[in-house]
This record gives C-alpha cells, sequence and structure tokens, in this order.
C-alpha cells in the first residue's frame, strides 16, 4: 500500500532519482570533451571554479526538474483519468509542487551564475550584489532566464494550492511558456540564421521537456494509478510519438546550425551531438517496444505493467543521459561559432535580417519572399488537419461544404503571403508595408478562417473520450463554454481588444520591441491574428460559443470599431512625430525613404485597407440577419400548418373581444356656473 500524504515514498521518489543521477553522471564527461568546464578566453576575467563547473550542472538539474514539473501538471491535467475523486490529481500536484522548488532554486542560481559568467565578475567580488541588482535585466541573455524564473516560481506556489482540473491545466499551459524564453539562451540563437535556430530550438526544447515528463510523472504515479495505470499509458503513447518525431526533426535543424557541415562532427562538439543522436535512436527503440509490448496488454496483463516500469525506468535514465548532454552542448562552443556575422548592414544589426536592395516594385508584390519556417509550418499543419477532417466527414457519408474547405486554405495562403511575402520582408524596414501586414493579418485572412467553422469541423470529426480523460475535443468544448470565452467573445470587448491594441501597441515601447526582437514579432503576430479572429467571429462566425447578439446591435459594434480604427488612420497620416525613431532612423537604407512620409503612408492603409474587409463583414451580418427573419417566418408558417394557424385565430378572438366590450363611462366634468 502507498501512502498518499507526505513526501513521495521511496517506489515513486525511485524515477526521478534515477533520472538525476543519469544527468550529473554523464554532464561532467561530457562537460569535460566539450570544453564546458574550460578556464576563460585570454583577456577575461575568471569568475572562479564554482561558476564554470556549476553552470552545466545547474543547467541539466534545472532542464530536469522544469521537465518533471511540466510533466506531472500535463498529466494531471490531461492523461490520467479522473471522475470524481481527486486523490490522484491532488498527488501529482504535490510532486509537481515538489519538483518546481527546485526548478525555481536551480533557476535562480543558474541565472545569478550566468550573469558572474557574461560579465566577469567573480562572485566574491564586493560589488557583485550590487551589479547584478542594475544589470540582470539589461541583457538579453540574462532577461530571458529571469522571465522563466519568474514564471516557473508563479507555477510552483500556484501547484500548491490549486486542485481543480482546469486550474492545473492554466498551470500546465504556464509552465510550458516558462520554458520558450529559454531557447533565446541557445548557441544557435546568435548564429545567422537567428529566427530558425530560436524556432526549432523552442519547439526540440518543449517536445524534449513533454516527453520526459509525462514519463516521469508515469513512473512517479505508478503506485497511485491503479486501474488507471493503462488509460495513462495508452493516452501519454500517443503524445510521446509526436514528441519523439518533433524532437528529431527540431535537433537535426539545431545540430545542422551548430555543426555546419558533416566535416565537424569529428570535433568534440561534434562528438556530443552523435552521442545525442545515439540516446535519441535508444529512446525510439524503447518507445517502441513499449508500443509493441505493454501498450495493448497493460490493461489485462498484470505483467505488462511491470514491464512498462522497468522499461520506464531504462528510457528514463537515457532520458537523463540526453538532457546532461544537452546543457554540457550549451557551454560548449560549437564549430560554427554562435556570435552575430560582422555585417556593415544596419538593418540586420537591429532585425537579424538584410535590408531589401532597392524599394519594393510593382512585380515585388508577388516575387519577394523570405520563408518563415515557424509561420510556414502553422500554415501547414492548419490546412493539414482541416483537410483531413473534411475527408473523414465524407469518408464516413457526411457532407461538408467545399467553399468552407477553399475560403480555410485561402486564409492560411494569405496569411503566409502576409508573413513570409512582400509584406513580411518590407515590414521589418517600411511602416507603411509594416501596416499592410498588420491589416491583412488582423482582416482579410480572419473572415476566411472564420467563415471555414474550423471548430465545428473538430467537433465533428474528433472521436471523444469516454475514459475520463481530456483529449482536444474535450479542451476545445471546455473553451468554447468557459467563462473566459465568454467574457473576450462579448462584442464590445472583442471590439475593444481589436482596436484598443492599436493604440497600446503602436504608441508604446512595444512597437519597437517586436521590431527588434524576434520573440517581440511573434507576439505581434500572434496577437494581430487572434485580435481580428476574435472580432470577425463575434459578428459572423458560426462556430459554436456564447449566445450571440442581435445583427442591428453587431451592425452597431462594426461601424464603431471602424470609425476609431480611421480614427487612428487620420491620426497617423496627420501625425509629425515619427514611431519607434531610433529603429526607424537607425536602419540607414541604401535607397532613399521619408520616413515620416512613409508612416503617414501606413496610416492611409490602415484607414483604407479596411473598408473592403468592414463591406463584406456588413453584407454578410446583413445576410444573417435576413436568414434569421426567413428562418423565423417559415418556422411560424409550419407551426401554423401543425394547429391550422391556431394563433392567428386567438388574435382575432382577442381583437373581436375588445370590440364588444362596453366603452368606459367618462364622468362629467362640471359646469362653471354649479
Amino acid at each position: 500500500m502507498t501512502t498518499r500524504t507526505g513526501l513521495a515514498p521511496q517506489a515513486e521518489k525511485l524515477p526521478l532519482i534515477l533520472a538525476t543521477v543519469a544527468v550529473v553522471a554523464v554532464v561532467i564527461p561530457a562537460g569535460l570533451l566539450g570544453g564546458a568546464f574550460a578556464g576563460p578566453v585570454a583577456g577575461l576575467a575568471d569568475v572562479g571554479v564554482l561558476v564554470r563547473w556549476g553552470l552545466p550542472i545547474v543547467r541539466a538539474i534545472h532542464d530536469l526538474a522544469a521537465a518533471s514539473t511540466i510533466g506531472l501538471l500535463v498529466a494531471a491535467a490531461t492523461i490520467i483519468p479522473e471522475a470524481r475523486h481527486t486523490s490522484r490529481r491532488v498527488t501529482a500536484a504535490r510532486y509537481a509542487c515538489v519538483c518546481g522548488v527546485v526548478w525555481v532554486v536551480a533557476g535562480l542560481v543558474g541565472l545569478v551564475f550566468s550573469f558572474a559568467d557574461l560579465s566577469g565578475t567573480p562572485l566574491t567580488d564586493p560589488m557583485f550584489g550590487a551589479q547584478f541588482q542594475t544589470f540582470v535585466f539589461q541583457l538579453d541573455f540574462l532577461r530571458a532566464d529571469a522571465l522563466s524564473f519568474a514564471m516557473a516560481l508563479v507555477v510552483t506556489m500556484s501547484a500548491a494550492v490549486v486542485r481543480r482540473r482546469s486550474g492545473m491545466l492554466a498551470l500546465a499551459v504556464l509552465s510550458i511558456l516558462a520554458i520558450l524564453p529559454l531557447s533565446l539562451a541557445g548557441h544557435a540563437s546568435g548564429a545567422a540564421d537567428h529566427d530558425l535556430a530560436v524556432n526549432s530550438l523552442a519547439v526540440h526544447l518543449v517536445s524534449a521537456v513533454l516527453w520526459v515528463g509525462g514519463l516521469l510523472a508515469l513512473a512517479m504515479l505508478r503506485p497511485v494509478l491503479g486501474k488507471g495505470l493503462a488509460v495513462s499509458v495508452q493516452r501519454y503513447s500517443t503524445l510521446a510519438g509526436w514528441c519523439f518525431v518533433a524532437v528529431a526533426v527540431s535537433g537535426v535543424a539545431n545540430a545542422w546550425i551548430r555543426v555546419g557541415s558533416i566535416g565537424n562532427l569529428a570535433s568534440s562538439y561534434g562528438a556530443l551531438v552523435i552521442l545525442k543522436v545515439v540516446a535519441l535512436v535508444v529512446l525510439g527503440l524503447a518507445g517502441w517496444q513499449q508500443r509493441l509490448r505493454v501498450v495493448d496488454r497493460i490493461a489485462t496483463d498484470p505483467l505488462a505493467g511491470r514491464l512498462f516500469g522497468r522499461l520506464a525506468l531504462l528510457e528514463l535514465v537515457v532520458m537523463g543521459a540526453a538532457f546532461g548532454l544537452g546543457a554540457a552542448l550549451s557551454r560548449s562552443a560549437p564549430p560554427v561559432a554562435g556570435v552575430p556575422i560582422v555585417s556593415a548592414d544596419r538593418a540586420y544589426a537591429l532585425t537579424g535580417y538584410p535590408a531589401p536592395a532597392g524599394p519594393l516594385t510593382a512585380v515585388g508584390w508577388l516575387t519577394v519572399w523570405r520563408i518563415d519556417w515557424l509561420w510556414l509550418a502553422v500554415a501547414l499543419i492548419a490546412v493539414t488537419l482541416y483537410l483531413l477532417g473534411a475527408a473523414r466527414m465524407r469518408a464516413r457519408g457526411d457532407s461538408w461544404p467545399i467553399l468552407r474547405t477553399i475560403g480555410w486554405v485561402m486564409g492560411w495562403a494569405i496569411f503566409v503571403w502576409a508573413t513570409c511575402g512582400a509584406p513580411g520582408v518590407y515590414g521589418r524596414v517600411l511602416f507603411s508595408m509594416h501596416m499592410v501586414m498588420h491589416m491583412t493579418l488582423s482582416m482579410a485572412a480572419p473572415i476566411l478562417m472564420v467563415l471555414a467553422a474550423p471548430v465545428t469541423l473538430a467537433l465533428r470529426t474528433l472521436t471523444p473520450r469516454r475514459d475520463h480523460t481530456l483529449g482536444p475535443r474535450e479542451l476545445l468544448l471546455a473553451l468554447v463554454h468557459s467563462r473566459y470565452f465568454t467574457v473576450i467573445a462579448n462584442p464590445v470587448v472583442a471590439a475593444v481588444i481589436f482596436f484598443g491594441s492599436l493604440i497600446v501597441f503602436y504608441y508604446s515601447p512595444l512597437f519597437d520591441l517586436a521590431l527588434r526582437t524576434h520573440t517581440g514579432h511573434v507576439l505581434m503576430t500572434i496577437h494581430f491574428l487572434f485580435a481580428g479572429y476574435l472580432f470577425a467571429w463575434v459578428l459572423v462566425g458560426i462556430d459554436p460559443g456564447p449566445k450571440r447578439w442581435p445583427p442591428v446591435f453587431l451592425l452597431i459594434i462594426l461601424f464603431g470599431t471602424i470609425s476609431f480604427q480611421a480614427f487612428f488612420g487620420v491620426a497617423l497620416t496627420s501625425g509629425t512625430t515619427l514611431l519607434a525613431p531610433t529603429f526607424f532612423q537607425g536602419l540607414h537604407l541604401a535607397w532613399t525613404v521619408d520616413l515620416l512620409a512613409d508612416q503617414r503612408t501606413g496610416g492611409a492603409v490602415a484607414w483604407g485597407i479596411g473598408e473592403l474587409p468592414t463591406l463584406i463583414l456588413a453584407l454578410l451580418v446583413a445576410f444573417a440577419w435576413v436568414r434569421s427573419d426567413k428562418a423565423e417566418s417559415t418556422r411560424h408558417d409550419r407551426q401554423a400548418d401543425r394547429d391550422d394557424d391556431a394563433e392567428l385565430k386567438a388574435y382575432n378572438v382577442h381583437l373581436s373581444a375588445l370590440s364588444k366590450r362596453p366603452a368606459p363611462s367618462v364622468p362629467t366634468p362640471p359646469r362653471s356656473g354649479d
């Protein structure tokens, strides 16, 4: 019998202990091989043995603790079956809190060590504390670590008190987001292909912690899962398969960016990369054995449950070794130096991309492209999933309008053009083209996406789960019926998000941040698309959600919102102050640009480009109004046919009764002489 109070019993601690031992046992020899513990570069101060040796070890422990916390929260929220009792969920949350404490402490120690390493200031320096407080947020590398630490702290404290599944799901999402800033800290983030490096590393980190953390969670919770172990293993197996593919693809991209050529695999750094590949292959084979010998038998064969435990421990040892190799690689110098390329192009220094060779021509609107692999991958995944859903509908004999499919594909095609085509290329150096990209993402593409009804298609094709776990369909249903969505799907709130973000974004430091940083640019793109999709949905959406407002009020909201947008455009066209002046003036483009005139052109774009989408939205709302009136009339006609027009007859009887009722007596007013 296992105890459900206090710390985990020894059997439940064993998986984490083995993984930790494997991490520490591998990171030290791997760090020695890759030079992670080497002394300072000539000319730089030695910050001490503690920092040089402590950084890789602390980073490895930090990553393992983060994976454990994330895996436990994800398991508690989605893959652990929970009907009425919450004991399993509470146990998972308690373990997540304990692992989160290690995550936070390791994150803080790593932040202090990293500052000492970057600044060349030993920990024993009397001025170290003052310098740390002053400069820690001024360096991008440390700012990302500090943000991750703060989010991990929130997750850990919340895990100590949250007990509802919805709360744990929110914490799981926040914990995953806490990992993303770390993608800015890798060697490849300073390479020539900066965006690909950061994107691939982000995918690699998230996939790895979900894969490792999920298995750690199942191994730690196995004694308390009981009959729920079979379902949990089956659900995790699917997640692990997708994570394996994502880790492999993103790992290849990262390795190629850092190694640069096949010949460089002969270096010490290349040897560490090869060892990581070997670990990945071993894990893939072990996972395949789990699927062949365990996953389908675990519900009926007790021996399969014990076999799962033994294989899981083996996998966790290899996973811990892989984490140790990753920590050593993060402190080792790759053959392709991860420093920014020296270039006379000021645009490259500010944005990470070379400036276009000349002004945009008429042909260039269609021929200028620079592929952003993140957004292209998102679009391809979205289109592929939609097409698979539509094909499943037809395969079972149900119809799905072809116009919706065409609209979905066209919407994402417009999105790819806006992010990878001329607006995406020139939008990084010209305000006017940036505004074209903004308006396209927030007004053109979302209308087509909303009319495609993707949520309806997903709900009709995804298989509902009867085992008390949460899958994509359950998560979608929970979202569209949540109080959060009820609030933001209020037409007034959606309109405020849509036009209010224009003012907040462009007249605050957020605009300059989005122009200079990859993370800011990604968040900006997500917000533009989300705000536009939400606004279009409250007006013309056909997917399930909160009760819709009457069309007449929707038209008022629409025209009011567009009036505010027009005011914003007029303010830009008549403005005399340049937005983000340091950025645009620092570009020094080879071709002449009147920056203020270009900004005024952007204002005209914001004012004028919204006219056609507004007209389309107004026509769609009016059409829905007419269609609802027609449907109501048809309903009344059918009701009259069924009951021989009883409602009309009752009304006529009522009028007749009123006509036969005697008129009320009115007292005669007294005359003045009485």
